[in-house]
């Protein structure tokens, strides 16, 4: 019998998770991107598998289900990984507050936490400014790798697993009758379409991205030279502007009490949507962010009162020469504004829409991609949504 046929149309990390999860169920896959390797937002992040960031639920399950594939493909393809959990740093007694509220729910979760005193903190991360730290929570479910070396290395592993072929260098014009086209010379015709194209709405489908609660989100980063080899900060550490940030740390009762010290102490920062991580790839460098802001369009110019309003809260959570800086940039990324994970739609028969994963890629894709395919697989379980009607 002949193999059903897809195109994945994107090569980004949620374009590579789903060609993964359509070659793991017998498909001929075929990816198609514009550029000649991923150049997005996938290979402009920290690198985090971040599931402490996700509530309790499908969300953290899909995260953990990420994160062991993450693991799979990173030993089988030889790139980079570390298990390093996470540590989040509390430096008043409203951030400390928070923190024991979340180990007591993260616990009851069945989540992997314990609360450090300074005095174990600064015995395991001699790196972290003890200057009047209160204490952190560490984490043991997150990972890391380096998404620059990670989104180059899978497409090699995909074709030579699953026999996934790549077209670089392909601007897809339009999709009709479940037929790709790219520019007036080619066509592929395919069973399944899946357009996983980040943050460029205006290339393809551009009438139905309009009517979604859809924004872009620009962030500013920054990473070091490879530091010394015995400056290793061994964890991701992040501060109390990050428990702001994610949505599972909603679960503390205090968290409004600090949001409100910080807002009067820190109104700059959360003008500039700043939440200050750090996270140490293989090679000694060490990414630092980042700055949220939303809107339909962007300055293509980054600002350095940013980057130093970044590097200044993570002298406060890190002794580090922030000298050391050898590259800054931007990334983009598509946020639902209604509070939604993820957009999955169909635009035409045949063709989906897989995007909107709001700044989460790296930890939600491959257990999000599993579940969908799954889904096409098993009609009786499709929750798909139709532009005009659901079923």
């Amino acid at each position: 019998m002949q193999k059903k046929s897809a195109i994945l149309i994107g090569a980004g990390i949620v374009g590579l998770a789903t060609a993964r999860a359509l070659a793991q169920k017998g498909f001929n896959v075929k990816v198609f991107d514009r550029n000649p390797q991923a150049a997005g937002a996938s290979v402009r992040n920290f690198g985090m598998v971040w599931p402490i960031g996700q509530p309790s639920g499908v969300l953290y399950n899909r995260a953990m289900r990420s994160r062991d594939i993450w693991k799979e493909l990173a030993r089988e393809s030889n790139i980079w990984y570390e298990e390093t959990g996470s540590l989040h740093l509390a430096y008043n007694a409203e951030e400390w507050q928070v923190l024991q509220e979340l180990e007591s729910i993260f616990k009851k979760e069945k989540r992997a936490v314990l609360l450090l005193d300074k005095k174990a903190i600064s015995e395991k991360y001699e790196h972290v400014n003890t200057d009047n730290l209160s204490g952190g929570l560490y984490s043991a479910d997150e990972m890391l790798i380096d998404p620059r070396e990670a989104l180059a290395a899978l497409p090699g592993y995909l074709q030579e697993k699953y026999e996934v072929e790549f077209h670089w260098n392909k601007c897809v014009s339009y999709i009709t009758d479940q037929t790709v086209y790219i520019g007036n010379d080619e066509e592929y015709v395919a069973d399944l379409i899946f357009v996983c194209s980040g943050a460029d709405f205006e290339t393809l489908y551009p009438e139905e991205f309009s009517k979604l609660p859809l924004t872009k989100c620009k962030l500013q980063m920054l990473r070091t030279a490879p530091m010394p080899e015995r400056y290793r900060i061994k964890t991701a550490i992040c501060g109390g502007l990050s428990l702001l940030h994610y949505s599972s740390f909603k679960a503390a009762p205090s968290l409004p009490q600090l949001q409100k010290k910080i807002a009067l102490e820190m109104k700059e920062y959360l003008d500039n949507g700043i939440h200050v991580m750090a996270a140490q790839n293989g090679k000694g460098e060490i990414t630092i962010g980042d700055s949220h802001e939303y809107g339909s369009g962007f300055e293509p110019f980054d600002k350095t009162s940013i980057n130093k309003m970044i590097l200044d809260y993570l002298k406060s959570l890190l002794k580090i020469n922030t000298n050391a800086i050898a590259e800054t940039w931007h990334g983009i990324y598509p946020k639902l504004t209604n509070g939604d994970t993820e957009i999955f739609i169909s635009p035409d028969p045949g063709v989906y829409i897989l995007n909107g994963v709001g700044g989460a890629g790296m930890t939600l894709s491959f257990g999000l991609a599993e579940e969908i395919i799954e889904q096409l697989t098993e009609p009786k379980q499709v929750k798909v949504i139709s532009l005009n009607n659901s079923f």
